[in-house]
Order: C-alpha cells, then sequence, then structure tokens
C-alpha cells in the first residue's frame, strides 16, 4: 500500500498550494521539504502583489498556507529528496529520512538565489556576502554596502538598504535596468544611492569578513574598488532539479519541461511553481500551478 495517494517536493507557495488542493479533493499528500516552509518567501517583508491581500509578510503568508494545509490532514516531513523512480502505477521516492510511495509525485522544489561564482563567496557568505536584503541588511546599519544585480529583486533591496545604510551602491552589468523603472526613479533620487552601470563584481576583499569588492567597468576596462561591508547578491535564482532528471525532461537551465498544465513526460508525475519552464514567476503563477497540477494528479488518481 502506498505510504500516500501524491507525494510532493517542496514547500513553498506551489508545493502547499498543492497539498491544499489534494486534500480538499479527499486524497492524501505527504510534502517533503529540505529547510524551511514557504519557500523564499519567506524572507520578503511585505508582499503587496498578491490578489485580495493589499499587505502581508512573506511569514505570515506562508505561515497561513502551512497551516491551511496541515490543518486539512497534509503531512509534511522536513527531509530532502534524493531520487525518484517510476515504478509504474506507483512512484518510489528516497530521502535523507528513508523511502515511500505514492501515486502521483509533483515537483514543486522552486528554484534558489544565483551565487556570482567568484573565489571565496562561499566562505565569506554569511561574513558579508548575503543573497537576502531583509534578513541581513540590519547587520550593515550606518555601514556601506553594495547591491548586485538589475532586475526589481535588487531594486527593492537597495531601497530597504538605503534606509539604514550610509552608502548603497548598486551594481549592474547593463546600462539598463530590467526591474521598474519607477522603482529605478526612486532611487536616483536617493542621495545615499550610487548607480555603477555597464560593470560587474570582479573580487572579493577580506579574510575573516568582507572588507572591500572590486568592480571592472565591461566597458572601459576600469577597475574600482568599494571598501564596503557587505554585498548584496541579487542576480537571479536557478532551479535544482538534476536529481530529477530521469523522471523530467530539464531544459538547458534545467527547468522542468512542462506547460501550462504542470505535466511532465512521465505519466503520473507533475510539476508546479518557479521550477518548471514558464515566463513569469510569482506568487499567483506559484499558486495556479499548485492547484492545476494537484487536480491533474487526483483527476487521474480517480
Amino acid at each position: 500500500m502506498a505510504d500516500a495517494d501524491v507525494i510532493i517536493v517542496g514547500a513553498g507557495t506551489a508545493g502547499l498550494t498543492a497539498a491544499i488542493y489534494v486534500q480538499r479533493a479527499g486524497k492524501k499528500a505527504l510534502v517533503f521539504e529540505e529547510a524551511v516552509y514557504g519557500g523564499q518567501i519567506v524572507n520578503t517583508p511585505d508582499i503587496e502583489n498578491y490578489p485580495g491581500i493589499a499587505h502581508i509578510s512573506g511569514y505570515e503568508f506562508a505561515t497561513g498556507l502551512y497551516n491551511q494545509a496541515t490543518e486539512l490532514g497534509a503531512e509534511v516531513r522536513f527531509e530532502k529528496v534524493l531520487s525518484i523512480e517510476n515504478e509504474g502505477a506507483e512512484k518510489r521516492v528516497k530521502t535523507t529520512g528513508g523511502e515511500y510511495t505514492a501515486r502521483a509525485v509533483i515537483l514543486a522544489t522552486g528554484a534558489k538565489n544565483r551565487a556570482l561564482g567568484l573565489p571565496r563567496e562561499k566562505e565569506l557568505t554569511g561574513r558579508g556576502i548575503s543573497y537576502c536584503a531583509t534578513c541581513d541588511g540590519a547587520f550593515f546599519r550606518g555601514k556601506e554596502v553594495a547591491v548586485n544585480g538589475g532586475g526589481n529583486t535588487a531594486l527593492e533591496d537597495a531601497a530597504y538598504l538605503a534606509n539604514g545604510c550610509s552608502k548603497v551602491y548598486v551594481i549592474h552589468r547593463r546600462d539598463q535596468f530590467r526591474g521598474d523603472a519607477k522603482e529605478a526613479d526612486a532611487l536616483r533620487a536617493k542621495p545615499n544611492v550610487e548607480f555603477i552601470l555597464n560593470s560587474t563584481v570582479t573580487a572579493l576583499f577580506g579574510e575573516k569578513k568582507l572588507e572591500g569588492i572590486e568592480v571592472t567597468n565591461k566597458v572601459t576596462g576600469e577597475k574600482r574598488t568599494l571598501p564596503v561591508a557587505a554585498l548584496f547578491v541579487a542576480i537571479g535564482q536557478e532551479p535544482d532539479n538534476a536529481p530529477f532528471a530521469n523522471v523530467a525532461a530539464l531544459d538547458g537551465k534545467g527547468y522542468i519541461e512542462a506547460g501550462e498544465d504542470c505535466r511532465t513526460e512521465t505519466e503520473g508525475i507533475y510539476t508546479a511553481g518557479d521550477c518548471r519552464t514558464k515566463e513569469v514567476r510569482q506568487l499567483t503563477t506559484a499558486a495556479a500551478d499548485g492547484a492545476v497540477a494537484a487536480m491533474a494528479a487526483c483527476g487521474r488518481l480517480n
């Protein structure tokens, strides 16, 4: 007998939404999460773009999803999923805690922050290198810091940091930001924010903690040293789907190939949220994917 009707890999917005819909369909959902429930949204101080909710913190949003899913009967286990085997009518899922079987699987693994790939980046992470301004920005109040990136996350991080840091450098490899023009214009008006465009971070300085960074202009080749106490990296995300390539085709960037129906190439295995191929990655699309994948899985089981 299977351990669950549907195993869900990942307890972010997509995964927990899927769990809610599975339970409401009268099926048993077993959710596996490697770290903490909620995914990266838990680090967002204020969500303003979810329909029907004008303002809510990421932590409150994630906790509401978690409580709703578990109160409906979904089980959440904090174990890392190592592999999935397709055994026809059943799927075998191996985790750090054991092996489990289900009649369907939903991959909702999300995406992780992309690193710069510079020497000593890993050693200095948590010692001046951060991927979450709202998590770590308070440690650098009154100090000079830098943000690397050109999307909305980078611009929002810079705006948040400018409220408490003496100086915020915004470093972007192009001459135009990908993020909202309104956000960029608001930053330009702040006296303690400086844009460094057409540039990349090329070196990290400091032994026990970050003490500065080297920035190189891609057009002129000019190098500049910034004496910052922190570097907040916001250059996008990347999926971690390699362990599931045997049951779900991946595109060139590692995202699971699936359309709006959330079906993978393997019968009984679905995907939802930021880990799949899609144009828009937002809370609303993650929740929508979770619902679609769950209903497809339960419809198949029926």
